[in-house]
């Protein structure tokens, strides 16, 4: 009998399981994946799509920012692990150093090739593919298996239509899907909604106090 319960007991558990998976990707994960963006800029072709093909996570959000596409930039270039940081949960993804406020000279030079350290050891990362001053960064992992882009847009109103494309192809083995599919897959829209919002605060206050934006 007891058997039989625990049984029981596991079943409903995996049920659950299953039915929160289904429910994830049925209705959750389409509206994280496209978290701001509208049908046309989730639609639109961008640098780097043709790098990682059939990607198994293929992100694109957006947000509109008050400021000019030069006040924006700068913010993009610094970005990353002990740089400027993410803007971000700091306590998380930047060794708990506080992403800066401030334009840092030392980290505005970019150029292809350049490595973009995105943990706090520096040595996981990611590498600048192409890019267009004051309109667009690509990085990308060498490999053609991700590629992440920043994506500035101005607007006739003077502000920024910021989209940040993310497309990755996972190792489909059990012992990467298990603990990295929730963490990545899940997780993603925490930080990078976060960072988002942390450009966006960072460009407009800038632009507020009439900052210059380099």
């Amino acid at each position: 009998m007891r058997s039989t319960g625990r049984l029981a007991l596991a079943g409903l558990g995996l049920a659950a399981a299953a039915g929160g998976v289904c429910a994830y990707v049925r209705w959750l994960r389409p509206y994280q994946m496209h978290w701001g963006a509208t049908d046309e800029e989730v639609a639109r072709p961008l640098p780097g799509d043709e790098v990682v093909g059939r990607p198994h996570f293929d992100a694109t959000r957006a947000l509109t920012i008050a400021a000019p596409p030069a006040a924006v930039w700068p913010w993009l270039v610094q970005i990353g692990s002990k740089r400027a940081g993410w803007y971000s949960y700091d306590w998380l993804d930047n060794a708990r150093i506080p992403s800066s406020w401030e334009i840092l000279p030392e980290f505005q030079h970019i150029e292809v090739g350049a490595f973009v350290p995105t943990v706090p050891d520096r040595e996981i990362g990611l590498w600048v593919k192409a890019f267009e001053v004051e309109h667009y960064i690509l990085w990308w992992d060498k490999k053609g298996d991700a590629t992440w882009l920043w994506w500035l847009e101005p607007d006739e109103d003077g502000s920024t239509r910021l989209l940040v494309r993310l497309r990755t192809r996972y190792s489909l083995t059990p012992w990467w899907l298990v603990p990295y599919w929730p963490l990545f897959d899940v997780g993603d829209i925490v930080m990078m909604r976060r960072c988002m919002l942390g450009i966006r605060a960072r460009a407009e206050a800038a632009a507020r106090e009439g900052a210059p934006a380099s």
